[in-house]
């Protein structure tokens, strides 16, 4: 019988030597960093594009104010008012740092929490939007109120104009 030569590892091909090992393990360690490349460099030439709400609200019909109303949009920040004379809207942040600020019924003013500014609203003798106190440097700005051809109340926060231009309906 002949004599069998027993099978080293390396003839057998399950083991690698420790030169093909080290190649495996850098070839691998390129092609995970090449990838890596890849992916941040994608990301960085992509546009980052911010969607930003439309600037323009609807305020629904102005049946749902009654006269002497003040009312506050939260999501929008603004300010919509029902006066005698007509409609009007209020942007709500402050002109001092960018605080939301709180309609105050009681007092019949808006007050920012933050510094302390305050300012008329309802007053007959009074701008709406001007200041009476706090370290706000100018008044609250007024927005462009217009309706639509459905007759809703439509507000736009990124046209501000000059005071006491009251929407009629």
């Amino acid at each position: 019988m002949p004599e069998e030569k027993p099978i080293t590892p390396a003839e057998s091909g399950t083991d690698i030597d420790r030169r093909s090992f080290f190649v495996k393990l850098g070839l691998g360690s390129l092609s995970i960093a090449a990838a890596g490349t890849a992916a941040f460099s994608y990301q960085f030439l992509s546009p980052n594009v911010l969607y930003e709400p439309s600037p323009i609200v609807n305020a629904g019909k102005p049946e749902n104010y009654p006269v002497d109303s003040v009312t506050l949009d939260v999501n929008s920040g603004i300010y919509l008012v029902h006066a005698k004379e007509g409609f009007f809207s209020l942007s709500a942040i402050c002109t001092h740092l960018g605080c939301m600020t709180a309609w105050k019924p009681e007092l019949g003013i808006i007050a920012c929490p933050c510094h302390g500014s305050k300012f008329y609203v309802l007053d007959p003798k009074k701008v709406p939007g001007t200041k009476i106190e706090g370290p706000a440097p100018r008044p609250l700005p007024w927005l462009q109120t217009s309706l639509s051809d459905e007759g809703d109340l439509m507000v736009d926060r990124s046209k501000q104009i000059d005071p006491m231009k009251f929407l009629r309906v």
